[in-house]
Formats: structure tokens, sequence, C-alpha cells
């Protein structure tokens, strides 16, 4: 990696010579940070469950950056899957520095006895589930590699739920305390952060009704819902070495809708 100058600050949010797995990699906010990390130097790792858009975007990144992508499909939901995309990670780029645990999902549902077992448990599996695995084998890599940074994005439904999304705003809170609890375990070799958005026009808002979407404007201090090139700055401050007396921390970006933590 090219030394941090310390007449240049900026030089800091670097990434050269890093590799970065970003699950939900493909679309939204996790092409937003596969796209930025590249730019700034890294090679990068692109999971999601379509893997023809993986490696879409694996190749619009070697185009556009000359840097390395690989792409591969994973439900991170499954446990074996989380194992194989760390496996895989590891096997062709010899290591990984930063891991950002993205995946998601929020199913619609009306009441809330039409949440079957099955949906319940694919939500805790894809939010809270598989970012444990990862979090706990790659974590575990980059400690007996010497370092590394594990970031979490969560939702403010963790800490500011509605009655549309309870098991999502349920697995996110397991998230904020998964974050505070792995960066205890690491500590100090391996960072641990969590970014908490808020609502965010990603292709997530086409499913929004116009109503939700104009109701931002009275919920939101800001007066909107974020731009997914809006997260770049948080997903770089963690992953780089701008945080590197950072950890166990829960960043809220969400216009200033949400109280709490």
């Amino acid at each position: 990696m090219a030394p941090t100058d310390a007449s240049d600050p900026t030089s800091q949010f670097r990434l050269d010579g890093k590799v970065a797995v970003v699950t939900g990699g493909s679309r939204g906010l996790g092409r937003e940070i596969v796209m930025a990390y590249a730019r700034v130097g890294a090679d990068v790792v692109i999971a999601s469950r379509k893997g023809d858009a993986c490696e879409a975007l694996a190749a619009e990144v070697e185009k556009e950056t000359g840097q390395r992508a690989l792409p591969v499909a994973c439900h991170v939901g499954d446990w074996d899957a989380c194992d194989a995309l760390a496996q895989k990670s590891l096997d062709h780029f010899g290591k990984v520095d930063v891991l950002v645990n993205n995946a998601g999902m929020s199913p619609l549902y009306g009441d809330i006895l039409e949440v079957s077992e099955a949906l319940f448990d694919k939500v805790i599996g894809v939010n809270l589930k598989g970012a444990f695995r990862l979090t706990a084998v790659l974590g575990s890599a980059m400690r007996d590699a010497g370092g590394g940074s594990i970031i979490g994005v969560s939702s403010t439904a963790a800490v500011s739920p509605t009655a549309g999304e309870i098991p999502y705003g349920t697995a996110k809170a397991g998230l904020n305390n998964l974050t505070q609890s792995f960066a205890r375990t690491f500590a100090p070799t391996v960072r641990v952060n969590c970014i908490m958005p808020g609502p965010f026009m990603t292709d997530i808002a086409k499913a929004w009704t116009p109503a939700m979407i104009e109701g931002l404007g009275k919920i939101v201090p800001m007066g909107r819902g974020g731009e997914p090139e809006e997260i770049v700055g948080a997903a770089l401050y963690f992953a780089s070495d701008a945080s590197k007396f950072t950890t166990g921390s829960i960043l809220k970006i969400d216009g200033g809708a949400a109280y709490g933590n």
C-alpha cells in the first residue's frame, strides 16, 4: 500500500494494494461502494445472488479503473455459501483487507400474521446470519494476517422501527450488536464498524408508493431520501487508514430522520 502523505490528509483515504469484499455488491449502495473502492486503488470481490450482475459490474470495474474484480454468486443466508465466498476471495487474491456486509432484504407484508416462519428465517439469514459468518471467518483471517476492516450496513430501522419492517429491523438491531461484539473480539488488530443508513433512493425505492416517497419530506429533516453516492464517504472512512483509531462505531446517515444511536 502506498504510504500516507502527511502533507496531504486525503491520502489516508486511499486503498492501494487492498482487497475488499462487498456483499450485495452488484446494485444499490453496494455498487456505489464497489466503484468507490476500486477508484481509490482496491481490488474488489463483488458478491450477490445474481452472478450475471456481478460479472457485468466486474467488467465495468476493470475497464474503468484497471483494478482486478472477482464476481461471486453467493446467497449470504446460506452458511456454506458464506464459507465458499470467503475461501474463493482468499484463494484468488491471497488476502482480504476489507469486508462490507451490505447484503440485505426487507420484504413487504400486510398483517403481521402474513409473516411466515420461512420469510422470517430468510430475513434474519440474509441480514444477520450471513454477516455473522463472514465476519467470523474473514475477520479471523484478517487477524491472522495482521489487520483489516469490517463494515456492516445496518438501517435506522434498528433504532427507529416501524410496523412494516419488524423482522428486518430486528435483524439490523442484531447487526448493530454484532458490530460492537466483534469489535471487542478482534481488537486491536481488526476494526469493526457499521454504517446505519436511513431511506436511500436506490432501486429498492422503486417498490415504494408515491405516498411513502412524499412522506420523506415530512419525516426527514433534510427533506428527502439519500442518493446512493452519499454513502461513499462513510464507506471510505471506515475502510481506510482515516479511521485507524475507530472501532465499534455505528454511524447514522439518514438526513437526521432517526433519534437515538
